[in-house]
């Protein structure tokens, strides 16, 4: 492969392989806040899981021996990318590993997402949602032992939760197709309601008011995802609430420090408030139908 500079070592890109496991955790470990979705992948499923969604397939970038980046395609068609110093000539060569690979979306670290986008070449109007967003990070132990109930979500509860996570999916931007964003609400909604979710609950006067979970957790971090409020519950706090709830479990079951990217403005002052400081730019890129990587639209490898 061809440096990209004169003075650069080529850099290298392959497939990562069992003995790479050590290597990888490290190099991620050393870009946390932005590695969250692969530090969790690997740890959960390893580099050989091909059925459950979050499986992932791994390649390794390397110079002058030396790891130097991580990149990663989920079974179900996310890409994830962590290679802060690689260069066009780097992009290029994982696009080209990627032919045919089935994909709906791409985050991490802004910059480096808007470089794979410009190896993919990809028009904007492909896209239901690309945006950076603000991405915090938090100490756990600067939060106070909260008042409010949290529990796990409970199968009668299914029903409530395919609403709820159907505007959520609609209003974040995450689709804007109406039926897709129910069918993937479902989906979701049943793992909710299984037993070792890690969605929970904030319950007021009995009944939930709105809803939060981890959807990373790597060593002593985790990443908050799917905070949601239904729209006659809001304006009261409860985003902040429940946000702060979740995460002093977490820290109860060992958590130090928290991560979250925020949707939009309402979001990122309730999670400021509670003490997130804003720490970079994440982008979140899905694009509004599934492709196929050097496919032509319409078209199958």
């Amino acid at each position: 492969m061809t440096a990209d500079r004169p003075d650069r070592a080529p850099e290298r890109l392959r497939p990562a392989a069992a003995a790479d496991r050590d290597a990888m955790q490290a190099f991620l470990a050393g870009h946390a806040e932005t590695s969250m979705f692969l530090r969790s992948n690997l740890a959960a499923h390893g580099l050989d899981e091909r059925c459950h969604p979050h499986g992932t397939t791994f390649w390794l970038l390397e110079a002058a021996g030396e790891l130097t980046g991580v990149m990663g395609a989920t079974n179900a068609g996310y890409l994830m990318v962590q290679a802060p110093g690689a260069g066009p000539a780097a992009w290029a060569e994982w696009n080209a590993a990627l032919r045919g690979q089935l994909i709906r979306g791409i985050t991490g670290e802004d910059r480096q997402v808007r470089r794979a986008l410009a190896a993919l070449g990809l028009r904007a109007d492909r896209f239901a949602m690309n945006q950076a967003e603000p991405l915090y990070r938090l100490e756990l132990d600067v939060l106070p032992s909260p008042c409010d109930v949290m529990r796990p979500a409970q199968p009668e509860e299914r029903d409530m939760l395919v609403g709820w996570y159907t505007r959520y999916l609609l209003e974040t931007g995450l689709t804007d197709d109406p039926d897709r964003a129910r069918e993937e609400a479902g989906a979701r909604a049943r793992v909710a309601c299984k037993p070792g979710a890690s969605e929970r609950l904030l319950i007021e006067d009995g009944r939930p008011v709105a809803a939060a979970a981890l959807n990373a957790r790597a060593g002593d971090m985790v990443q908050v995802g799917g905070v949601f409020v239904p729209e006659a519950e809001r304006n009261r706090g409860l985003g902040r609430r429940v946000t702060a709830a979740r995460l002093t479990q977490a820290r109860d079951d060992g958590a130090r420090v928290a991560i979250l990217f925020a949707n939009n403005p309402a979001a990122a002052r309730a999670y400021e408030a509670i003490g997130f400081q804003r720490i970079g730019d994440y982008r979140v890129a899905v694009l509004s139908e599934p492709m196929f990587v050097g496919v032509a639209p319409g078209e199958r490898p």
